[in-house]
């Protein structure tokens, strides 16, 4: 098992962010630990009908399967280290192991229109 599914896995078994695993994602990650535990806390992980999205400070980005449409993982995580994930892909995982993820039946291919 990787150091990512450990901490995933211990999260799901507790349902909530302990400090204990908070602390491995944080070494794990550094800032974008942080930065995802803070999305998460604030509510910017929403799951649509098509996509999950998170809202970031300039944009959302969307988040399938770990991957995401953020410039940081398409220039700086190397898709070779299962530990290389961006903060949203982060938070992803946080706020579906927690059940913190802010749900909204509608596409978001509609929201997007207004956005």
């Amino acid at each position: 098992m990787t150091p990512v599914e450990e901490w995933q896995a211990d999260l799901a078994d507790a349902g909530e962010l302990r400090p204990d695993v908070v602390d491995r994602i944080v070494d794990l990650h550094g800032d974008r630990g942080h930065r995802a535990i803070e999305a998460v806390s604030e509510g910017r992980v929403k799951r649509y009908r098509d996509f999950t999205v998170v809202v970031g400070h300039e944009d959302e980005y969307i988040v399938e399967d770990d991957g995401c449409t953020c410039k940081d993982a398409e220039y700086n995580l190397d898709a070779e280290d299962p530990t290389a994930l961006c903060w949203h892909a982060i938070a992803v995982a946080v706020a579906e192991r927690i059940g913190e993820v802010d749900h909204h039946d509608m596409w978001y291919s509609e929201v997007r229109e207004f956005l």
